[in-house]
């Protein structure tokens, strides 16, 4: 059975042909066993543009592999009794809420760990990159989950990011400080945090995005949801982590974690999904990592991507073996090619040949792409317009979970704008509008904007796919026009008499109006659109104050389920 060394021509053609392949810019290798980093190597640059290489100390987002940092951190807590993972998350963090509060009261730290929460990925929430993790919990309590409890696994970035306030709420250092005190610094480990730190950094790769065969160079786009995948950090640092997750907790002869806690941060816990290849068995979640059988071996880890990183680490804890590999562009299965073609060796098996057959998927992939576009434009229904001005479009719409999406018309074309975002919106029929792609950014590609009417035919809200396993999120229009006004709110008070029953509008101290009708409990009015305003206890009612041709308030309108009213001014 042949050493990693000499292996290594043999993965220096490989890598070499993987990265020509994909357009990979550049790699690191490292390879752990018994104890020991048996490899280290880099492969091509980390600045096309500049023609710098990387090397074993070069720093890489590694992604979702920071959730084996969060989970093994949690761990380090619950090893010294002050965290127990089968307790609610309400336990440590009061102010947890989810859609449903029965599953609020359910859900626990292990089953945000292991995705088993209900919740599907709404990754949305947070990928914009403008709130922070306390914004994140909060928003957790308006979004839709998509099955019970317990019931599937459900991959949930915005569960880790819960998870990393129970461990500040428990340690009593912010999660980042937590993680570098506990865990980095002990294993020597150098760790930072954020996309900016990143691009300061003296020996950071950039990130790269390939579109087409077309390789472009990203942004740092930033991950604010930190302990799901925000840790920047090296292949050689990685070693490092794979040492200490082989030894079972132990490190340079110190021990961080005990070893019972890190076989139970790896067990198979929530089954994933059925084998793609022959080679594989089912995959399953444990808390924090991956698990499968590859060729009959037991094998646990985590991959990671996001715009212009990709990366894969994976371990053998009944040989202590351990690959992990990082690279600069998004999308490329080159770590797989490497891991599975160390594994094959190393365990004696014949390689199998994972570079023709992801290749080859590739490129019929890349074959299909222009049919699948033409299917989508023939989608459309033909010869359909909107049913309002573009005009009656603008304005923005709300949710309190998603944030503010703003349409402005310019150039006789709608715009669309949120959290930092932007793009045309191009008509794809009736009242539906669709969002550019727009590979090499951070955008919702190609993502349909419906907008809806109220029974009045109002422009009432925007409606988009942003989290395909449950309904379209919808978008509540804000507020806007004469209704917002002060002066316009003071000109509508005063009594309005509809047959026998006489409507008093009066204005609160905040300036909102009231209606108090005749034998009738008190109303708060709310702003709604242009001289429109909401009966708040009254789902459905609304009134409208119509002027006349002096400007003066000469109609109080009810636009009611059953009908429209009109009363008139009593003098």
């Amino acid at each position: 059975m042949p050493t990693i060394t000499a292996l290594t021509p043999e993965l220096d053609v490989l890598a070499a042909e993987s990265m020509a392949e994909w357009q990979v810019p550049g790699l690191a290798i490292a390879v752990v066993q018994d104890g020991a980093t048996a490899l280290l190597k880099a492969y091509g640059q980390r600045d096309a543009e500049a023609g710098l290489p990387v090397t074993t100390d070069t720093q890489f987002t590694i992604c979702s592999i920071t959730k084996t940092f969060t989970a093994t951190g949690l761990a380090l807590l619950v090893d010294e009794g002050r965290l127990d993972w089968t307790k609610p998350v309400r336990d440590y963090v009061p102010e947890f809420r989810l859609h449903d509060p029965i599953a609020t009261d359910r859900i626990t730290v292990r089953d945000l760990l292991c995705h088993h929460s209900g919740l599907p990925r709404h990754d949305w929430v947070w990928m914009p990159g403008d709130i922070t993790p306390k914004q994140m919990l909060a928003a957790m309590r308006h979004i839709e989950p998509s099955r019970d409890v317990r019931t599937a696994w459900q991959y949930s970035n915005l569960g880790y990011n819960a998870a990393s306030i129970v461990a500040e709420r428990t340690s009593g250092l912010g999660w980042e400080e937590f993680t570098r005190t506990r865990l980095a610094e002990p294993l020597g480990m150098p760790m930072t945090f954020t996309a900016e730190d990143l691009a300061a950094a003296d020996n950071a790769a950039a990130p790269y995005s390939t579109h087409r065969d077309k390789r472009r160079r990203s942004k740092h786009w930033p991950i604010r949801a930190t302990a799901a995948g925000a840790i920047n950090t090296s292949i050689a640092a990685i070693a490092n982590w794979m040492a200490f997750l082989l030894g079972e907790g132990e490190y340079k002869g110190v021990r961080l974690l005990s070893a019972a806690r890190v076989r139970e941060l790896q067990a198979p816990r929530v089954h994933v999904s059925a084998p793609e290849f022959a080679e594989f068995g089912h995959s399953h979640y444990g808390l924090g990592f991956g698990s499968h059988t590859y060729r009959g071996e037991q094998v646990v880890g985590h991959s990671g991507g996001w715009i212009g990183w990709s990366t894969l680490m994976r371990l053998m804890p009944g040989r202590k073996l351990g690959v992990a590999v990082f690279t600069n562009s998004g999308g490329a299965p080159v770590h797989s090619i490497l891991i599975n073609h160390v594994f094959d060796r190393l365990c004696g098996h014949e390689p199998a040949p994972w570079l023709d057959r992801l290749r080859d998927l590739r490129r019929k992939a890349l074959a299909q792409q222009e049919t699948d576009e033409q299917t989508q434009r023939t989608a459309r229904k033909a010869n359909t317009k909107p049913s309002h001005d573009l005009a009656d479009y603008t304005g923005h719409y709300d949710h309190a979970a998603y944030g503010r999406m703003t349409v402005t018309r310019s150039d006789d074309k709608l715009h669309w704008a949120w959290r930092g975002m932007a793009a045309p919106l191009s008509h794809r029929h009736y009242d539906t509008f669709e969002l550019p792609q727009l590979p090499y950014e951070l955008n919702p590609d190609r993502v349909a904007i419906s907008f809806t009417t109220d029974r009045d035919g109002n422009i009432a809200s925007l409606s988009a796919q942003l989290e395909p396993m449950v309904a379209d999120i919808v978008f509540k229009r804000a507020p806007a026009g004469e209704c917002l006004d002060d002066a316009f709110r003071k000109a509508c008070v005063g009594r309005y008499r509809h047959g026998s029953t006489v409507h008093v509008i009066a204005q609160e101290a905040d300036g909102q109006l009231t209606l108090k009708p005749d034998f009738q409990p008190l109303y708060h009015l709310r702003p709604y659109q242009g001289a429109i305003f909401d009966i708040a206890e009254l789902e459905g009612f609304r009134l409208e104050f119509r002027r006349g041709p002096d400007g003066k308030i000469h109609e109080l309108v009810f636009h009611q389920p059953n009908g429209t009213y009109i009363a008139k001014p009593d003098t």
